[in-house]
């Protein structure tokens, strides 16, 4: 099994245009551009992998400004050249990064595997709604960590 971590970065605030200074307005709560502090900058504390989680020297580690792991990313060229077609997701933010992801995935061709219990979420009930509306419309195939091990082997 091979492994690929994406990490989220936000753009300094010189780059963000309209787009970006929106969302970060919209996450930061505040409707005024000058107090928007960009969160996830290269080299902070926010980017990196936890300690407990350091990628092995064979994993593959690449950083993205989009919700979905592959826009704007070598994610999609890599697999192919690889022949894989499918990814198991698992990850910080359901209701952000991951439901993207997977639907991102799915139009691509590539099948997402969600591993639920192995997915965090800043909002509870929209991260609900996100596993509902993935579930509904069949674009992921939707297990848990036990399961997922178990098909491993």
């Amino acid at each position: 099994m091979r492994i690929a971590w994406s990490r989220h970065q936000s753009l300094p605030k010189r780059w963000m245009g309209q787009f970006a200074m929106r969302q970060a307005m919209t996450w930061q709560r505040t409707d005024q551009p000058e107090a928007v502090e960009p969160w996830f900058l290269r080299g902070t504390p926010g980017v990196e992998i936890v300690p407990d989680l350091v990628p092995r020297p064979e994993d593959f580690v690449f950083d993205k400004l989009a919700m979905s792991a592959f826009e704007g990313t070598p994610l999609q060229m890599a697999m192919r050249d690889a022949g894989l077609g499918a990814i198991a997701i698992c990850g910080i933010a359901m209701e952000i990064g991951i439901e993207p992801t997977c639907r991102h995935a799915a139009d691509l061709g590539i099948v997402p595997i969600l591993i639920e219990d192995a997915c965090g979420h800043g909002n509870a009930e929209a991260a609900q709604r996100s596993v509902d509306a993935l579930r509904f419309s069949g674009d992921a195939i939707i297990t848990d960590v036990a399961t997922f091990a178990s098909a491993l082997g």
